[in-house]
This record gives structure tokens, C-alpha cells and sequence, in this order.
């Protein structure tokens, strides 16, 4: 999915990069999945270790006002947990696997044409879409009932709880 560039368009928009607004800019920028504030904090900090959580806060704040990235709950995947994103060109849903917590971006010719016939037939601008769908990815589908994703990233099997 093609991300708009944020350290380009938080310049234009006159707003002072320090270095820690930097990395935490970059780690986000730089993101193959979706992250948490925790994990960009871990992340942010690797570039550069004087980041505090507050300085993560405020940055994501900061580029959600200006409209440069998204928040998402992702269909409550981990209790409330949320994710950020930069603003991708074209628009997008989640697939979210409630298994082993992959999230997959969807694209579709069928979701540009409709939100397009949206603004034809009601003279509605959109400004944002949220679309999550949740089930089941399909590795996890192929897999055993009694299975589940390892933290290594592996499908192995999960301890099953019986009762007496």
C-alpha cells in the first residue's frame, strides 16, 4: 500500500521536526504493519534513545490534527488496543484475523466505485471511511481448532482447557 510521505508533508505545513519528532516520524513512516504506541515507542528508540512516551503521545496528536495519519482499533484485536497507520493514497479496509491477529489491507475497484456513487447520488464529500472486517485469515482457517500462532510467528498447537 503506498503511504503518503510524512516527514515531506509535516514540513509544508511549517511544523518544527525535533529529532525525537523525527523518529518517531520515521519509525511510523517505515512500518511493514500496523503499530501500537508501545511498539513505536520501542521503535522510536532505537533511533533515538531520549524519546520519552509523552514525546510519542504528543506526535501521534500532532499527525492525527493534521489529518496525516489514522487511528484504528481494529475490531478491539488485544482488549482496547490501538493502531496507527500514515494515510495511504488510495483507500483502504482491515481484515483482521481474530486467531493470530494479522491484518491485512484490502483494496477494490468495488469500494472506490461506491463511495464515487455515494457522492453522486447524495452530494456527500467523503472525508474518511473506517471499514474493519473480522474472521478468521486463511492459515488459521486450515488449521486445527485446538492451534494457534506461536509468538515466533509459527502455527503451533494450543493448549486445550477442559473442565471437570
Amino acid at each position: 500500500m503506498e503511504r503518503k510521505r510524512l516527514d515531506e508533508q509535516i514540513a509544508s505545513k511549517g511544523v518544527r521536526l525535533t529529532a525525537q519528532r523525527r523518529a518517531v516520524i520515521a519509525s511510523l513512516q517505515e512500518a511493514d504493519v500496523h503499530l501500537d504506541a508501545a511498539t513505536l515507542l520501542e521503535r522510536a528508540r532505537q533511533r533515538n534513545p531520549n524519546i520519552d512516551r509523552a514525546t510519542v503521545y504528543r506526535t501521534l496528536e500532532l499527525l492525527k490534527k493534521l489529518g496525516l495519519i489514522d487511528e484504528l482499533d481494529l475490531m478491539h484485536l488485544e482488549g482496547e488496543k490501538h493502531y496507527f497507520e500514515a494515510k495511504s493514497v488510495r483507500g483502504h479496509f482491515h481484515l483482521a484475523c481474530f486467531t493470530c491477529g494479522a491484518i491485512v489491507e484490502y483494496t477494490s475497484s468495488t469500494f472506490e466505485q461506491l463511495k464515487q456513487e455515494i457522492t453522486s447520488e447524495h452530494g456527500f464529500e467523503i472525508q474518511v471511511v473506517r471499514l474493519e472486517v473480522g474472521g478468521q485469515c486463511e492459515k488459521c482457517r486450515r488449521l486445527p481448532r485446538d492451534s494457534q500462532l506461536s509468538e515466533s510467528g509459527e502455527h503451533t498447537p494450543r493448549a486445550v482447557s477442559q473442565k471437570a
